[in-house]
């Protein structure tokens, strides 16, 4: 944890350029809170029926909940060439910003591991240990972009997130080494599941169990998703320039990713949970885009309206602190169902209907976690890992 030095709040500052664009801090506080969402609706859908676009898709298709990982992931990868452009440039890539690098990456896969396992670690016998997760993914695409961003050029990475995108393609369809047929359109019938079979499930260790199984954040799935990172740190590169007309050209730049992402997907589909192509420059585009209008919205130099300083209000404490509203989450992940959350639910449910009345526990718990980040941010203090 580190106190930094004091500085002016975004919230309440006046005119006047700013040290950092604020609409970064807010699309990651964006993506933090719907992860907490997302994962809060699924815990309760048990008791009441909640949105379908606050679930994951089944295999094919997006929804809401599909599109707030890779934002985060990709707002991860923006954040790269900010914070470390000027090392890169004053010094490369020296043997403390190697150990930093690295000691960051398992430091974050560790934490996930740990995270992922809190069930198996409380009772040995009531399931069994998963390998992959979230933060372990994001800590191995900030480990492959950062050395990646300090080793080649834009050029050079440009190209890799071109090849690895098309070559993801065929690598999903190679035959089942597992023999289970091949069918890219059925859940886990695909050269990608089927590793992660091979390798961890014969010890029941992936997410997604049985003979069909695999896990959303399995080992060759981690490839696209180094593409999405790397996709980060160009649009990164060109916030750096603060360039006049970045925004429109971060939202043309989006709409072409997303179109395109879109036109693919009628060959190869949009699937999350192998992470396809189609899938990275489909929430790569969405995302940008919602970039785009933050940037115009937040960036600019002037007073900022009732509506922009509530939006930070409600977003900057998830976003300058996301990993550790993340760490809360999953270690309080039970609150949400918690009678006390859940009393506005069962008195609302029957005037409301379930799917809206199960947003409240859902809000409630939201508001618990903001208030432990807000009060970090009114300290100054922010968890690094």
């Amino acid at each position: 944890m580190s106190d930094s030095e004091r500085q002016p709040d975004p919230v309440n500052a006046g005119p006047g350029p700013q040290s950092r664009l604020l609409s970064l801090d807010v699309l990651r506080g964006l993506t933090v809170a719907g992860m907490i969402i997302v994962n809060s609706a699924a815990g309760i859908e048990s008791s009441g029926e909640v949105f379908p676009t606050l679930l994951h898709s089944h295999w094919a298709g997006l929804t809401l909940a599909d599109i707030v990982f890779p934002g985060f992931l990709m707002m991860m990868g923006v954040s790269i060439p900010l914070a470390l452009g000027r090392i890169r440039a004053e010094q490369g890539l020296t043997a403390d910003q190697r150990r930093h690098i690295l000691g960051r990456t398992i430091r974050l896969f560790v934490l996930g591991f740990v995270l992922s396992n809190l069930w198996y670690f409380s009772d040995f016998a009531a399931t069994s240990w998963r390998l992959f997760g979230v933060l372990q993914r994001i800590g191995l695409v900030y480990g492959a972009c950062a050395f990646l961003f300090f080793l080649c050029s834009p050029k050079v990475r440009l190209a890799i997130i071109a090849a690895i995108l098309l070559l993801y393609w065929p690598l999903t369809l190679l035959p089942s080494p597992d023999g289970l047929s091949t069918d890219i359109w059925a859940r886990g019938h695909n050269f990608v599941a089927a590793v992660d079979r091979i390798l961890l499930g014969a010890g029941n260790h992936n997410y997604v169990k049985g003979p069909e199984g695999y896990d959303p954040e399995g080992l060759l799935g981690t490839l696209p998703a180094i593409a999405h990172g790397l996709i980060g740190v160009a649009i990164g590169e060109y916030l750096r320039s603060r360039h006049p007309n970045a925004p429109l050209r971060l939202a043309l730049a989006g709409l072409a990713m997303a179109v395109v992402g879109i036109a693919w997907g009628f060959a190869f589909p949009v699937i999350k949970d192998i992470w396809s192509s189609t899938f990275v420059l489909l929430t790569c585009g969405l995302t940008t885009i919602l970039l785009a209008l933050l940037h115009l919205w937040l960036d600019r130099d002037g007073a900022r309206s009732a509506a922009a300083r509530l939006i930070l209000i409600l977003t900057l404490p998830f976003g300058i602190n996301a990993i550790a509203a993340y760490v809360i989450h999953q270690l309080t992940s039970s609150m949400v169902g918690w009678d006390l959350l859940m009393a506005p639910f069962e008195a609302t449910r029957g005037a409301l209907g379930d799917r809206w009345a199960t947003l409240l526990p859902i809000a409630l718990y939201l508001l618990f976690i903001w208030a432990c980040v807000e009060a970090l941010r009114r300290k100054n203090w922010i968890v690094k890992i």
